[in-house]
């Protein structure tokens, strides 16, 4: 029962996992306009950084629900949001929108992201301090509720190795890129690689059949 109610506390009416980790400011109100639009395309939202680099730019990180993001689904997001961003205008200068993927390096907002990558490192920024500090690393240990468990190597001998951190407590948590990552990126690239194949395999197969069903029976005109 327990399991079901934390599952419930962080998943939306319309079934979507909610981020945990947001952005302050300018960046929250863009995130406000492009995460339904985003959805309604079948991508997620990571994050939405705004930075003074070529002038300005709007960076706008989003993924599949399956964590993939190819050149050709950026292009189709750019598409999309440009015009949206043109009329809501949140930004009263020029700017470059910039779309991304996370990467194997991730930010990880949502309560799944850590989830996934428990074992993995992680750079934690808080925007509550805790035992005095904000900034942690550590591998990932556990993940309950709206906490997560750090492992530190780091720590010194009178401190407890492990801290309990709340993610809307974080400003900040991102993967340290390591040999563990990179594998395990791969090993999912190739996973959904694989998945890809066989829905076009059985889309094509759906394909043939329909067209077979669909071909005019001739009348047999045998001894008439």
């Amino acid at each position: 029962m327990a399991d079901t109610t934390a599952t419930a506390q962080h998943t939306r009416s319309d079934g979507t996992e909610p981020r945990l980790i947001t952005e302050p400011g300018l960046a929250a109100r863009i995130a406000a306009i492009v995460e339904p639009v985003l959805e309604g395309l079948g991508f997620r939202l990571v994050r939405v950084r705004v930075s003074a680099l070529d002038g300005c730019t709007v960076q706008i990180m989003a993924e599949r629900p399956d964590g993939t993001m190819t050149i050709e689904d950026c292009e189709d997001v750019s598409r999309n949001l440009s015009p949206v961003l043109e009329v809501a205008d949140p930004i009263d200068r020029a700017y470059r929108l910039e779309i991304s993927s996370p990467g194997i390096d991730r930010p990880l907002v949502r309560k799944s992201d850590f989830e996934s990558h428990v074992g993995h490192e992680v750079k934690v920024e808080m925007a509550v301090p805790v035992d005095g500090r904000k900034r942690f690393r550590g591998t990932i240990a556990a993940v309950e509720g709206e906490q997560v468990t750090l492992h530190r190597d780091d720590a010194p001998a009178d401190v407890p190795s492990d801290v309990s951190l709340t993610m809307d407590e974080m400003s900040d948590a991102r993967l340290v890129l390591t040999d563990a990552l990179v594998t395990q990126a791969l090993r999912r690239e190739k996973a959904a690689k694989r998945e890809a194949k066989a829905a076009k395999r059985e889309a094509r197969h759906s394909r043939q059949q329909a067209r077979k069903g669909n071909r005019p029976q001739t009348e047999s005109n045998e001894g008439e």
